[in-house]
């Protein structure tokens, strides 16, 4: 009977992105070394559950790009092994006499969990703008239990509130319920806002990316693809992430309910409904205005909003209503991420 996870044993039922991976080397690393098996998961209540590996993926790629972002990189040893029938895959590491970085981060294992020894911490203004301090507490709450794709979102909304914090005079010097009427003001409020909401997007693929690594099945489609697309991947992994990307197409375009269509992978879900879909296409729509139309309301637009503005008018949000959206997208990513952890048992980190 296999042991349960420790200070020194980490399971994860499935081949993780090479990220998460560096992470967790990095974290034994610089505690008491330890060991990593993928293939094996935790049932809850001290059950293991011996899945096996998919064979479709290799996993000594995703460990080789996984090595190449530490610094220094400790000495790891790592193999497929077979247990009661099931292929695994073991890695070793040992204790580093010196610290182990991933991208100038660095993790500690603590028990089973992992810590962040060096986070940038998030230093807002004591009498600053109340909303950014409750919005940020809550963005803590959804780092916990988290895939990497969502720790980087949520980690580029707290900058996004960060800047807000900074320039208090120029995005909201009246009241932060009213638009700023400062012309450098309404250009910044305009690329935060573009820049949330690409980030929302991000995620989507970088989830689908997680998810078609985790199960390969999931990428099986009719769609027909070009010699040249897979010799411009340099790997499966690589391949992998182009795929995932190119599924957000519609969603680019604003099509919401085009996107959730042809990615069974989310609509499976049952996260996002009418309504939703709706609301993040209205965002989608406001964005799309800020990026190539200098905020300045089209037909398009006007299609979504009827009767609210009129065409040529300049559209402005106050920094409240920036916060109410993107505090939105964070909520629906949160559900989103949930519901595809344990759906497709995707590795979580800071669990």
């Amino acid at each position: 009977m296999l042991p349960a996870e420790s200070s020194t044993l980490e399971y994860k039922a499935v081949l993780p992105p090479s990220n998460n991976i560096a992470k967790l080397i990095s974290s034994f690393a610089n505690a008491d070394g330890g060991y990593i098996i993928l293939g094996v998961s935790e049932a809850g209540q001290g059950n293991i559950e011996i899945n096996g590996l998919s064979e479709e993926f290799h996993a000594n790629t995703i460990i080789h790009k996984a090595l190449d972002i530490l610094s220094p990189q400790p000495q790891v040893y790592y193999q497929y092994v077979v247990y009661n029938g099931k292929k695994l895959y073991a890695i070793k590491i040992e204790k580093s006499d010196i610290l182990v970085a991933v991208e100038d981060k660095i993790y500690k294992r603590v028990g089973a969990q992992i810590l962040h020894l060096n986070p940038s911490e998030l230093q807002l203004k004591v009498n600053g703008y109340l909303r950014i301090k409750i919005i940020n507490k809550q963005l803590e709450e959804y780092k916990k239990k988290a895939t990497n794709a969502k720790c980087k979102l949520i980690e580029h909304y707290q900058s996004i509130l960060k800047i807000i914090d900074d320039l208090a005079l120029m995005l909201y010097p009246i009241d932060a319920n009213k638009p700023t009427i400062n012309q450098e003001g309404k250009i910044l409020t305009r690329i935060l806002f573009s820049s949330f909401v690409d980030n929302f997007e991000t995620y989507l693929s970088d989830l689908l990316y997680e998810i078609f690594l985790a199960n390969p099945a999931t990428l099986k489609s009719k769609k027909q693809i070009t010699l040249e697309e897979v010799l411009n991947c340099s790997d499966m992994e690589e391949f992998v992430k182009y795929c995932a990307k190119e599924k957000l197409g519609k969603l680019q375009k604003g099509s919401v309910k085009g996107f959730i269509k042809e990615n069974k992978q989310i609509s499976d879900l049952g996260v996002l409904n009418e309504s939703k879909q709706n609301e993040i296409e209205k965002i989608l729509q406001i964005r799309h205005l800020y990026s190539h139309r200098n905020g300045f309301v089209d037909e398009k637009f006007l299609q979504y909003f009827a009767g609210k503005f009129t065409l040529n008018s300049e559209h402005q949000m106050s920094i409240s209503e920036i916060c109410d959206k993107l505090y939105y997208l964070a909520e629906i990513t949160d559900q989103i991420d949930s519901a595809a952890t344990a759906k497709y048992k995707l590795a979580q980190i800071n669990k």
